[in-house]
């Protein structure tokens, strides 16, 4: 079981980095310097702002979970 927990915390950890690392930072995805500044999200940018925060969860329940097994 803890095996288990320890590969799933594993994938999980390079999920998150994978998604902190593809969001842009200070624009949006397709949204350049020319366009007016917008702090909504839409499409694909939203989209990978709530996987982030749904693998940090997982994360975090994980870890929670490999300290009690």
């Amino acid at each position: 079981m803890k095996s288990v927990l320890f590969v799933a915390q594993l994938i999980t950890s390079l999920l998150l980095i994978g998604l902190i690392l593809i969001q842009a930072r200070g624009t949006g995805f397709g949204r350049g310097s020319a366009s007016g500044t917008s702090f909504s999200r839409r499409g694909l940018e939203k989209l990978v702002f709530r996987l982030t925060f749904v693998s940090v969860f997982l994360f975090v329940a994980i870890s929670i979970a490999l300290l009690f097994f």
